[in-house]
């Protein structure tokens, strides 16, 4: 599953790089004075007295604008906010395209990406990553008087309302799903509810949070995948400091039972683990 962007810009960035030259502090920073290594991806936050995030504004409900133009909010943006507040500065979020998340946060416009990004290997080779903070499955979506359905297998001969650009069609047809194509989730639980489809392959995610605000949808999970998909916080390559310091905070979330009551909040479920 992909995933998704923050940052301040502009006058902020000459003045860090000009306090660097003089001695000074630099960028997003609490001690002038860089971690072992040369590494002051910390010291810069705390310096600063705020973390930047990247992230969309536009992928509800992790990222997104209450009504659509109100306050900034989800799940993402929550956990990001709580992360920032055990590392005792602010959270500040620039909202960038996804498709350009992963060049802004190169240029060094903002600390780090929350945004669902899903870590993969390829991922952890280019940037440092946190501990994952939601877990998620692929899931079968039935109709909840389906009893023909029940594991991946059983979509042989079967067709799915799938996106042609997700790697759920990639599944759907691995499992020998016939695939009736579709612009999004919208569409394929119409194509569902009609009994034009048999099923839906997609995230468990995008179902509860449907579910959550459609508790008497009818509809029901038949079968989810083995494997887990991890989201995490990516961070600059070689800001350890600041990586090590998120993983502390998810930890200490973890225990006290804030990333448990966002999940709640949000799917109806704990997906932080």
């Amino acid at each position: 599953m992909n995933r998704r962007t923050f940052g301040l810009v502009g006058m902020l960035a000459a003045a860090s790089i000009a306090l660097a030259a003089c001695g000074g502090t630099s960028g997003t920073g609490a001690s002038a004075t860089p971690a072992a290594g040369g590494d002051a991806s910390l010291s810069n936050v705390k310096n600063a007295g705020e973390i930047i995030f990247a992230t969309e504004g536009t992928y509800k409900p992790f990222s997104f604008h209450q009504g659509g133009a109100g306050e900034l909010t989800g799940y993402d943006v929550e956990v990001a906010k709580a992360v920032a507040d055990k590392l005792g500065v602010k959270a500040k979020f620039e909202e960038t395209q996804w498709d350009s998340i992963f060049a802004g946060l190169e240029a060094k416009r903002f600390d780090a990406i929350a945004n669902q990004v899903t870590a993969t290997p390829e991922r952890k080779a280019k940037y440092e990553l946190s501990t994952p903070y939601t877990v998620s499955q692929g899931v079968i979506v039935t109709k909840s008087d389906n009893t023909s359905v029940t594991s991946f297998a059983d979509l042989k001969g079967k067709t799915t309302a799938q996106s042609l650009t997700s790697n759920w069609y990639t599944l759907a047809k691995d499992s020998g799903a016939n695939v009736e194509p579709v612009e999004g989730w919208a569409q394929s639980v119409s194509l569902l509810k009609d009994g034009r489809v048999d099923a839906i392959v997609n995230d468990k995610l995008t179902f509860l949070d449907y579910q959550l605000t459609n508790p008497n949808s009818g509809l029901k999970i038949a079968a989810t995948t083995k494997d887990s998909s991890d989201s995490v916080f990516a961070f600059h390559k070689g800001s350890k400091a600041l990586d090590e310091a998120v993983n502390t905070a998810l930890k200490d979330l973890a225990a006290d039972g804030t990333l448990s009551k966002l999940s709640q909040k949000y799917f109806g479920a704990d997906v932080s683990k």
